[in-house]
């Protein structure tokens, strides 16, 4: 059996940065300590020692989506005796303690379009003289702002270009987790089958019109919910090149699976630490 060679000892041309080709070829590196010691060096090399972060406070303006995602517990039926979506005056007091708390900024947690999927959610938001939940959230965010001072940063699901217009005069920045840019996990059997908004087309159009329109963003991938090593890579280089084309991906997120009770993915097996560590060194050689 041949050695694989050290991936520390590949170009790295541009201070780092991998061509495609190379960087789906660490789909094969299985030396998970060696990729880590060469994304050390590349780290060390391309940025400062250094850490920040913002307080913020989480904002779940609802908890109704009208995808069905087999392993997540945010989004949930309407229940009895709930509200669909959080009152103005509840979204301000959470604001204001988390104001009081040091916070600087409101993250607005939501389902992906509730109203196209429950009579509930349209009547609610109806009697909140709204036709869309990216209304309601336009006026709670503004609202959230002009009373507390925090800045509002959004997560509200796939979005048309209209969308993000309306969302910038009242955020600072939007997200949107690609999660994986495979079309496979959308098959009958996949963890993101019977759910409109996970269609990676869609999301990516999402991040591209922010770019677009010069919008700060968040994304990042979810490992761990049957998506192979190639597939992650091919995720991450399709953020790589639209934030190489427009400039604005601020932040991406490794997020691992968790298996959660009372999900269809509550026995899938989670990834373990030498896959993290793969995931986490294999994306700063990017």
């Amino acid at each position: 059996m041949n050695a694989q060679k050290d991936p520390s000892e590949r170009p790295y041309p541009d201070g780092g940065r991998l061509d495609r080709d190379a960087a789906l070829a660490l789909a094969e590196v299985n030396d998970t300590a060696a990729l880590t010691r060469s994304a050390s060096n590349l780290r060390d090399r391309g940025h400062p020692v250094a850490f920040s972060y913002s307080r913020k406070v989480f904002i779940p303006l609802t908890q109704l989506c009208r995808d069905v995602c087999h392993y997540c517990t945010f989004a949930h039926p309407p229940r009895k005796g709930e509200h669909a979506y959080l009152t103005r005056d509840v979204v301000l007091a959470i604001a204001r303690a988390g104001a009081a708390q040091g916070c600087k900024e409101a993250l607005f947690t939501l389902g992906d379009k509730p109203e196209l999927r429950y009579e509930i959610a349209r009547q609610e938001l109806a009697a909140l003289g709204h036709d869309t939940t990216i209304g309601y959230l336009e006026e709670v965010a503004r609202a959230v702002f002009e009373e507390t001072g925090l800045f509002p940063h959004v997560n509200p699901g796939v979005l048309t270009k209209d969308d993000i217009v309306r969302l910038r005069t009242v955020s600072v920045s939007q997200g949107l987790m690609l999660e994986s840019a495979s079309p496979r996990l959308c098959e009958k059997g996949g963890p993101h089958y019977g759910s409109p908004d996970k269609h990676p087309a869609a999301r990516l159009e999402t991040i591209r019109l922010a770019g677009e329109l010069r919008v700060p963003f968040t994304s990042g991938i979810l490992i761990g919910i049957g998506e192979t090593r190639r597939e992650r890579i091919e995720s991450l280089l399709e953020l790589r090149d639209l934030h190489e084309r427009y400039g604005h991906v601020q932040e991406i997120i490794i997020q691992n699976f968790r298996a959660k009770a009372d999900t269809r993915m509550a026995s899938a097996p989670e990834p373990e630490l030498d896959e993290l560590l793969w995931r986490a060194s294999s994306s700063a050689m990017r």
